[in-house]
């Protein structure tokens, strides 16, 4: 929500007159000088939106501000053209109403147009939040990357490398929308205050790696592409239990870690829906996307949520830190999944981060059953990541 400043406001008066805390509103109009407003200068209000609303008989500003538990010069500060003394019944004022209920709806065949849609909302509501894009897809399609937090402890998360495992993204948009929820109405998540952590951490969420991939599961192939993918999928137009993206290459097998193994032993030797890691590694402009933002960032610890088994893997020939064990022990703790230190896998990302900058990776193994996961799990898989999504923000 947007309000022009009036002579004498001030961010910290906004910050009262809308109980939103301070470093919210500062962090949402970074380009202002909080200590020098300007009348008429636009300020962005976070976790609010401005309502139309007609005049009935009988309003007044003291009227609805009392009905509506808000300050009388909240309404004045969103209706500075007009004279609350000469109301007519029809008139048009805005009125502020505090988001309360979650914007993303993950639980749907989220493709990447529904991931974009929300990240739009997401950002007019919560301006707090950066949106970057890291790099394209083979198609075009931006790889978005969502930031937040005033910290040092860097994290990352990601969803959705395997594109029939497009449940992920949802779940990940969810839980940030869940967490933003949070922030904003001050209301505690499983009873741990969230501005804390806000104020700690550095947050990087890409929740959609692989958007060509995603859509050609969801949507069906585009006609640019038709020809290729269905060659590569044997012929056949039923491209569910495709993971790759849309050349064929399985994202998740294109890291630097033993990648020679991995390609040696794969039974795919050419481009296929699945298990093909390329003819090299860092190939494909989605993984070389990844692979730069983990360079640059240099994240403290990384989640990649994928589907399915309810368990999460966190070692990697050894090279993975002793605070892993310790992360480890509350992801299972608070999720009920079970911790799998090695398994016989090579060249994926969480391998890589593990190996290259020796510092806590997770593979995260949402649900159970064939992907793609139905719909139906959504609500069970959420309140169980929900514990892991926190436990590494505060660990």
């Amino acid at each position: 929500m947007k309000v022009q400043v009036r002579s004498g406001d001030s961010l910290w008066h906004y910050s009262r007159l809308f109980m939103i805390p301070l470093n919210l509103l500062i962090d949402s109009n970074q380009t202002i000088d909080p200590s020098a407003l300007q009348i008429g200068q636009e300020v962005q209000i976070p976790g609010f939106v401005a309502l139309e609303y007609r005049i009935q008989k009988g309003d007044t500003f003291w009227k609805l501000s009392e009905s509506r538990h808000l300050s009388v010069d909240a309404l004045l500060l969103l209706n500075q053209k007009v004279n609350p003394n000469q109301l007519a019944v029809g008139d048009p004022i805005l009125i502020p109403q505090r988001v309360i209920s979650p914007l993303v709806n993950g639980k749907r065949q989220y493709n990447f147009e529904a991931l974009t849609n929300d990240i739009a909302k997401l950002k007019s509501t919560y301006p707090f939040i950066q949106i970057n894009n890291i790099g394209k897809s083979v198609l075009g399609k931006p790889i978005q990357e969502i930031r937040l937090g005033k910290g040092t402890k860097k994290i990352n998360m990601n969803a959705s490398f395997h594109a029939n495992e497009w449940i992920t993204s949802g779940i990940l948009m969810s839980l940030l929308n869940h967490f933003l929820l949070s922030l904003t109405n001050a209301r505690p998540i499983r009873g741990l205050s969230t501005m804390p952590l806000y104020n700690e951490i550095d947050l990087s969420i890409v929740p959609m790696v692989n958007p060509d991939g995603v859509n050609l599961v969801i949507n069906g192939p585009p006609a640019e592409v038709r020809e290729q993918v269905v060659r590569i999928n044997q012929g056949s137009t039923d491209f569910t239990g495709w993971k790759a993206n849309i050349r064929g290459v399985d994202l998740n097998n294109q890291f630097p870690a033993k990648w020679e193994v991995e390609k040696e032993r794969k039974e795919e030797k050419a481009p296929a829906p699945r298990d093909y890691p390329g003819d090299a590694p860092l190939t494909e402009p989605e993984s070389i996307a990844m692979a730069n933002l983990a360079r640059t960032r240099q994240f403290d610890r990384m989640l990649a949520f994928h589907t399915q088994g309810e368990e999460f893997y966190w070692g990697y020939e050894g090279l993975e830190p002793p605070e892993s064990s310790r992360i480890a022990a509350e992801f299972a703790r608070v999720s009920g999944y079970e911790s799998v230190q090695y398994i016989d896998s090579f060249a994926g990302y969480k391998d890589w981060f593990i190996q290259d900058f020796r510092r806590p990776g997770f593979t995260i193994e949402l649900g159970s059953g064939i992907n793609p996961l139905p719909l139906s799990q959504f609500d069970e898989i959420f309140e169980e990541v929900l514990g892991i999504y926190l436990a590494a923000l505060y660990m």
